[in-house]
């Protein structure tokens, strides 16, 4: 069973990759979008970070709600919306329980992920973030380690196709060959959540 500390983990490795990572996701944002997805989830996460330090929610659903709220207030662009809104929407769908099992992860997170679906119009194969969270929720039925897999195989798949949503779309044909910084801000999501639990 997952509790309030392994989504406090969860939560504080996914701010400690971003930090890690900034450079590399304004980098791929840069030649298809405004340069400035990593500095934005880096200002955001570190916000959650220091939310978390400050108040100590006692469920996984709070955690997450609250994560997801602080990142709607503090990340511009699309990117706090959608984060905002798949943290928020997992939250909610994990309830008040005090403990969640691994299957009411996934049920919940696909539930996140359907948010993100609506309020961002995309799907899997439009070059978002989508295209590594659909596969790793997916997976995450074999376990973190292969949702994590997943996650990071569809962020890699992101790079041969053309974007049909979100400022990259503007592109056109240009938006081929460059991975997508949403994709792989979100694979490095799982790939957190795979390390929490490993502990």
């Amino acid at each position: 069973m997952l509790d309030a500390d392994f989504f406090r983990r969860w939560m504080t490795a996914t701010a400690a990759s971003v930090d890690r990572e900034a450079e590399r996701l304004t980098a791929l944002d840069s030649p298809i979008g405004d340069a400035d997805h990593g500095s934005n989830l880096q200002r955001g996460f570190t916000a959650v970070r220091v939310s978390l330090e400050k108040e100590a929610p006692n469920t996984p659903g709070a955690i997450l709600t609250l994560a997801g709220r602080r990142l709607i207030s503090t990340v511009g662009g699309a990117s706090g919306p959608l984060y905002g809104t798949l943290l928020r929407r997992t939250g909610k769908a994990l309830g008040d329980a005090s403990e969640v099992s691994e299957e009411q992860l996934a049920e919940a997170l696909r539930a996140g992920v359907e948010g993100v679906m609506t309020l961002g119009g995309a799907a899997p194969g439009d070059k978002t973030m989508v295209d590594a969270l659909v596969p790793a929720v997916d997976a995450l039925g074999d376990g973190f380690a292969a949702a994590r897999g997943a996650a990071e195989q569809g962020a890699e798949a992101t790079t041969p196709l053309q974007a049909r949503k979100g400022r990259a779309s503007y592109l056109g044909e240009r938006s081929i060959g460059h991975q997508d910084p949403g994709a792989t801000s979100s694979a490095l999501l799982i790939a957190a959540l795979a390390e929490a639990a490993e502990g």
